[in-house]
């Protein structure tokens, strides 16, 4: 067949491929430098798996001078759903993982030299190279209807395995004449462009995967679909002709796309491009209400969408330090060592990242949001307190914003020493962790409490309650007083009292926090009775 007029054909004002590899040259980079994407489709939110491959990209490029760019996928035309492009674009941003260059947003311009950046503008671009691969014989025109169901392929399939231990879907449109192709052309049969695989999917060659390490992969043997009916490629084809003429390196993705690889790997060769490193990340799972481990569901798990973090108050950087406690194992150590050190200096690798899917795990999160928080100044939790109630509790930022001077002495209790204490793991638990100092005592923790003794121990310390007491002479009055009161001691009362208290103390201390606070447990009782003020504190032992 003249391949050469059946490209006329079929693509008769495609450029030739010369121009765009012209338009796009190799990037001038430092040596070692890698260029990684993040490549979403615009079908929905931005799912954690997306921000969880993001990280991996944008650490990359950081730790070798590289390029980490945004390319929106957006060849599946019947799942898109409006502004998803803008959703992940400001969600990576959020999220610190705001790429180099590339797709910004439908509102903003696109930076970078490499585009267009999203894909359904870059439909002559695939032509030229689809008609490319047609005149070296690589490609031809598929004129079949989709008439097969699933049952009738699986069995079809069942059927290959069972004859000869292999998979090979050669389509029969693959033997079509110039003169039968040019009669379908003219009667206006449309026309998807596939592959002519040249895999013998009995041989199998050996691979490098940057996660999985070395591999043994069969052949491809499938005449995959580069272009569809409707002038669009799918992900393989075009995947392939992006990522080589914007200069990827590395192409990080979930272990879904581990199966295509093969085929992936022919296009590549086909078109006479070197394919890049991959990096096939395990899938972040969970247990389901049977015990079963599955993978995050974008219909069932609220978390899968990296907003769900937002509304709940979790700190970006709590996320992305969770994220990276996943992705490499040492990174735990690594921050226990290294507390006031930012993320982006942990030496991360993608090398270090294991094979098993991870487990999402809440009460790991909330223990790094924790330990994050517990670091930041009075200044900063302040800020992104009042940044997430502005959006989420209108009422609570309107308290906060009041008495700003006032709002920051309370959230800088216990903290900002040398063992800050690790109570709050998002900004929606602040409210209702300091409810007694914004908004008074609702309820009383009174459970085990002798109602008599409280009320007997609150009368006699308001008389000698000093608000110009530095917090040794305070603490020095309660010695005092405490013993001369002969009450029952239940040291259980007061879990977050010094050792070095004896039982007294410890229970005489669990009144005045429950007189101050209405709970059993609080942050340094001495510091709220100062903030409070004289005539609050005295208000709130009267009303015992």
């Amino acid at each position: 067949m003249d391949t050469k007029k059946l490209a006329n054909l079929l693509y008769p004002n495609a450029k030739p491929i010369e121009y765009w590899l012209e338009k796009y040259p190799k990037r001038n980079l430092p040596q070692g430098a890698e260029v990684t994407r993040i490549s979403p489709s615009p079908t929905g939110y931005l799912h954690i798996g997306h921000a969880y491959s993001a990280l991996i990209s944008k650490l990359t490029a950081m730790q070798t001078n590289g390029v980490f760019y945004f390319r929106l996928e957006d060849t599946d035309q019947k799942r898109l759903i409006d502004n998803a492009g803008d959703i992940a674009y400001n969600m990576l941003t959020h999220y610190n993982l705001k790429p180099d260059e590339g797709y910004r947003g439908d509102e903003l311009p696109q930076i970078g030299e490499y585009g267009d950046y999203v894909q359904s503008k870059r439909l002559a671009i695939y032509q030229s190279f689809a008609r490319y691969l047609v005149e070296k014989g690589r490609a031809f025109p598929c004129f079949c209807k989709k008439s097969e169901g699933m049952e009738d392929i699986e069995e079809r399939r069942n059927k290959q395995l069972e004859e000869s231990g292999f998979i090979e879907e050669k389509d029969v449109c693959r033997n079509l004449t110039l003169e039968e192709i040019t009669n379908k052309i003219n009667d206006g049969e449309p026309f998807a462009l596939k592959l002519k695989s040249e895999g013998n999917p009995e041989k199998t060659f050996e691979f490098t995967d940057l996660i999985k390490g070395k591999r043994e992969i069969r052949e491809n043997a499938k005449d995959v679909v580069l272009m569809k009916s409707n002038g669009i490629p799918p992900y393989a084809f075009a995947h392939a002709v992006d990522d080589s003429l914007m200069g990827t390196t590395i192409v990080v993705r979930g272990e879904e796309w581990f199966p295509s690889l093969s085929a992936h790997l022919e296009i590549f060769n086909a078109l006479g491009f070197k394919a890049p490193k991959y990096a096939h990340t395990p899938v972040i799972c969970k247990l389901d209400e049977s015990g079963n481990k599955r993978k995050l569901s974008k219909r069932k798990d609220p978390e899968a969408d990296v907003r769900f973090f937002i509304e709940a108050g979790y700190p970006k950087i709590a996320v992305i330090e969770y994220l990276l406690n996943l992705l490499n194992s040492d990174f735990e150590i690594w921050r226990a060592n290294n507390p006031t050190k930012k993320y982006t200096e942990f030496p991360f690798s993608i090398q270090k990242i294991g094979s098993n899917n991870p487990m999402f795990d809440f009460a790991k999160l909330s223990d790094i949001s924790k330990n994050y928080i517990s670091h930041l100044t009075a200044e900063e939790v302040y800020s992104m307190l009042v940044e997430w109630a502005n959006k989420f509790d209108i009422e609570f930022c309107k308290t906060l914003t009041e008495n700003p001077d006032y709002s920051k002495q309370v959230l800088n209790i216990d903290r900002e020493n040398a063992k800050p204490r690790k109570d709050i793991a998002k900004w929606s638990e602040v409210k209702n962790y300091f409810d007694y100092m914004f908004y008074g005592i609702k309820n009383y923790e009174l459970d085990g409490i002798d109602k008599e003794k409280f009320k007997e121990v609150i009368k006699a310390y308001k008389d000698v309650y000093n608000e110009n007491d530095d917090k040794e002479t305070w603490f020095k009055r309660i010695k005092e007083l405490a013993p001369s009161l002969n009450y029952a001691v239940d040291n259980k009362l007061y879990k977050a009292c010094p050792e070095q208290f004896n039982g007294n103390i410890a229970d005489f201390c669990t009144y005045i926090r429950l007189a101050l606070t209405g709970k059993k447990n609080s942050p340094d009782i001495y510091e709220i009775a100062k903030i409070l003020g004289a005539k609050e504190v005295k208000r709130r032992f009267e009303n015992i």
